[in-house]
């Protein structure tokens, strides 16, 4: 999958303005910020092949069965220390004078103690640091075979950290450790490890996104995928549930190259929208290499996803609702021309018109899309009429959202996914029970 559209994204609820609720916050497991930025990042340019992203996924899995292999002493702090030592310019910038290597540890805790606080506070999270990335680099000797990209992530930890005289020191501080030494080490770290450092804290980043995959992956119990080559067509899912839900309705889907377009039909409220973020989450998690909300899911690698769902207009340029659909669908389409394979969601379309117009729209839509058979596509519509023309198409899935009618007028939505046609109707029932009818109706009793 390349680069994921930032639309798509938003309808998903994959990252939100307050930074809660969504689904980043969800899988973003990350120890430092530095690695919950990388996942972010990758979030939106995922790998862009199939041998990369099974690359990936390779390397997912053995962390979430090796979390024990994980250091746990770098931490967000320890990341922001080191960045504050090695940019902070200050009279670290010299190297210390022979007064100051005579003065002893007392004299300097008593009559620099910024100074010596400081130093010594840094140099112990460097330590750490350094410490946790030859415990990384030691699972090469410990666990083979290694998955491809993790040993290559780990080789260039181990070359940074071999045969050097001055990190070895540095790993060796303890409280003990005499002020001049913690001086002079800390005048040599400046001048000759910054680079170094940077280079692995670039790598620990990678490996903290990957881990935190890992250990949302185990957390939520989700199960790995089989990821099928971009050629064999498939969405193949049983027991896919929404994972920000609480109490999730499961569903079983089954898209593929002779059924590759569904139509879902069902009551407002009934289910839909969940129902296609739900496929398009799992599709999006399973292309970070990561596991899935669902019992089982195999997927084939997809170049895409895109989502025609909760559409804009733009005051500001004049552009009309119907205008911005007319719009998105065109990107759609566009999408669909350069990219050999995506995952299409879309719903509800041409709100922004009358039922008529949109029925028209919306056929003609339909039936340029059946021609695309390299594609999976999902359309929600409460257009009964439209789902019955397309009935007798045998490459068309067809489901819809189960409604239960109470004697007493009274319905309960089942969020249950079933094969067929709806033509549920609710809206005059929902404005009913409201008491809108009511309200409406009533007097005006205000004095004028």
């Amino acid at each position: 999958m390349k680069g994921n559209d930032k639309v798509t994204l938003k309808d998903l609820s994959v990252f939100s303005a307050d930074g809660t609720h969504d689904i980043f916050s969800l899988i973003n497991k990350t120890n430092t910020k530095v690695g919950e930025r990388y996942l972010a990042k990758y979030i939106e340019q995922t790998p862009p092949s199939y041998s990369a992203l099974i690359q990936v996924q390779e390397l997912i899995k053995f962390w979430a069965a090796h979390q024990d292999l994980w250091p746990l002493r770098i931490t967000n702090g320890t990341i922001v220390m080191l960045e504050k030592f090695f940019e902070a310019a200050d009279e670290f910038d010299e190297r210390p004078s022979g007064l100051s290597m005579l003065l002893g540890a007392l004299f300097q805790k008593w009559f620099n103690r910024n100074q010596y606080s400081y130093i010594r506070f840094s140099l112990s999270h460097l330590s750490d640091f350094f410490a946790s990335c030859n415990a990384l680099a030691q699972i090469l000797n410990t666990h083979a075979p290694l998955p491809q990209l993790l040993k290559a992530d780990l080789e260039l930890i181990r070359a940074e950290l071999n045969d050097n005289e001055l990190v070895s020191a540095i790993q060796l501080i303890n409280p003990a450790t005499a002020y001049n030494q913690l001086l002079k080490l800390g005048f040599e770290a400046r001048r000759f490890l910054k680079d170094k450092v940077y280079r692995l804290i670039e790598i620990y980043s990678r490996l903290d996104a990957y881990f935190a995959m890992a250990k949302a992956t185990y957390i939520y119990a989700w199960q790995f995928p089989q990821i099928l080559p971009q050629d064999q067509l498939c969405f193949t899912a049983t027991q896919l549930y929404h994972p920000l839900l609480q109490t999730p309705v499961p569903y079983d889907l089954d898209l593929n190259a002779d059924k590759n377009f569904m139509i879902l039909t069902g009551a407002n409220m009934s289910g839909k929208t969940t129902f296609m973020r739900s496929v398009g989450v799992a599709s999006l998690l399973a292309h970070l290499g990561m596991g899935v909300p669902a019992k089982t899911l195999a997927i084939s690698f997809l170049s895409g996803i895109i989502s025609n769902m909760q559409v804009e207009d733009n005051i500001l340029l004049g552009e009309s609702y119907f205008f911005a659909e007319v719009q998105r669908m065109k990107i759609i389409g566009q999408k669909m021309q350069k990219d050999a394979q995506c995952l299409i969601l879309m719903d509800e379309l041409f709100k922004g018109t009358n039922v008529h117009d949109a029925y028209d729209c919306t056929k003609a839509v339909v039936e340029k899309l059946l021609g695309r058979k390299e594609h999976l596509m999902i359309l929600s519509t409460h257009l009964h009429e439209l789902a019955l023309h397309f009935a007798n198409n045998n490459h068309i899935a067809f489901a819809y959202f189960h409604t239960l009618f109470n004697q007493d007028h009274t319905f309960t939505f089942t969020y249950q996914l079933k094969s067929g046609i709806s033509n549920d109707k609710l809206g005059y029932r929902i404005l009913q029970k409201e008491g809108v009818l009511d309200i409406l109706g009533t007097e005006n009793t205000i004095n004028g």
